[in-house]
């Protein structure tokens, strides 16, 4: 009986102290505004939420707290936050906050941008750059590139010539589609004659489309077993049907190999993945497929968006647009095509380009990150677990970093 009493003081005790050091530990939390119960602060998101963010920034300061149902989000809004958490703090902040939809197939456990920094991320990076972002592979693909370029003015100016209307962005998706299915498979997947073109590019956006949507499984993770909304079960069709083709192409260059092993490799990202020997850099299928999605998800879809945007800002600056065509026939003449060999002579197009890329980044907040551990930043607690974002929409807006933003 004694022994019972005792257990039940402790208890008791434990509990208030636990109690205590999380008021303490929320009382440092940076400021944000007052949750509602159950819901938090879900509300106050709006439609669009990097926006609505940027105008809490200016009432509670650049770092701000948040309560996203059962979730606690971190919000920074400066460049020197951004430099907190993406640099001073990055061992302790480089977790990912998982979409719910993106654990279909296992994806959160392979995906490239899901992963902590592991043996299997520093693989994976290493791939990137030596197939992709090296600067001999990319010297080797100018040709390539120009090519697609020219087939992107083409289709442009014979719809000029008809009066037809040009959707900058559905085209510039699949020019860019074409370009990274050539560099990785040497195959024309955006074929409007195709049909695995047709596929493959119906995969990309409904899987795209599927993972930008709100998923309440998201801010309170007792739900994620019911999947309330689908959003698991569809992204489940989606993205085995993107895999699907991809396990195709890669299961149809091996056999190639298999029957023809002197045959003249095509040398592209596929013909290294499947030759690469390196035990530091060797993956295997499955892991291999989940990249290339990441690849063609990621590149396709945020370089058609700027593109876009773009042209959507010269369109609303005609003394803009006319400075920049101005440039362009005083360095090319009127009809040479624009070599990548000559974007060092067109500062002005440069600047419109990221001016572009400040005013609408293709990701106004960046990949979701999460504490790994409880991190101090300007006085204030990110608590361990919680969900940090970057806003970068508001960081290339701000008054105090640009003149005139």
């Amino acid at each position: 009986m004694e022994f019972l009493a005792c257990f039940l003081c402790f208890c008791v005790a434990f509990f208030i102290l636990r109690l205590k050091s999380k008021a303490r530990s929320t009382s440092k939390l940076p400021p944000g505004p007052k949750p509602l119960p159950v819901i938090g602060n879900l509300l106050d998101l709006g439609d669009k939420p990097h926006k609505s963010l940027a105008a809490m920034a200016k009432v509670y300061g650049p770092i701000l707290s948040l309560k996203l149902g059962r979730v606690t989000a971190v919000v920074v809004s400066s460049s020197a936050m951004a430099k907190e958490v993406l640099q001073t703090n990055d061992h302790s902040l480089c977790d990912r906050a998982i979409p719910d939809s993106l654990t279909a197939y296992d994806h959160n456990e392979v995906g490239f941008p899901w992963i902590s920094v592991s043996p299997l991320w520093r693989k994976y990076r290493k791939i990137c750059n030596n197939t992709l972002f090296a600067g001999k592979i990319l010297d080797a693909n100018e040709n390539l590139r120009r090519k697609k370029v020219e087939e992107l003015v083409e289709i442009v100016r014979k719809s000029a010539s008809k009066g037809e209307a040009v959707d900058v962005g559905r085209l510039m998706f699949t020019i860019t589609l074409n370009l990274l299915s050539n560099t990785i498979f040497s195959v024309d997947l955006a074929d409007p004659k195709s049909e695995l073109a047709r596929q493959f590019k119906k995969c990309v956006q409904e899987t795209m489309e599927e993972a930008g949507k709100p998923n309440l499984s998201d801010y309170f993770p007792v739900l994620r077993k019911l999947d309330i909304q689908g959003m698991r079960k569809r992204m489940k069709i989606h993205l085995g049907g993107f895999l699907k083709i991809l396990d195709s192409m890669v299961k149809q260059r091996m056999k190639e190999q298999e029957l023809n092993p002197d045959s003249v490799p095509n040398n592209d990202m596929l013909h290294y993945l499947l030759k690469n020997e390196e035990s530091d850099a060797k993956i295997d299928q499955n892991q291999m497929i989940h990249l290339l999605f990441v690849l063609f998800a990621a590149g396709a879809d945020t370089s058609s968006v700027s593109l876009q945007w773009a042209m959507a800002e010269l369109l609303r600056n005609p003394e803009k647009l006319a400075k920049a065509q101005v440039e362009i026939r005083q360095v090319l003449g009127k009809n040479k095509s624009v070599e990548e060999v000559d974007i060092p002579r067109l500062p002005y197009l440069q600047a419109v380009v990221k001016e572009a890329l400040r005013l609408h980044p293709a990701a106004p907040l960046l990949l979701p990150r999460k504490a790994k551990q409880e991190v101090e930043i300007a006085g204030f607690t990110i608590p361990r677990d919680a969900q940090v974002l970057v806003n970068t929409w508001a960081i290339g807006r701000d008054p105090m970093s640009w003149e005139n933003p």
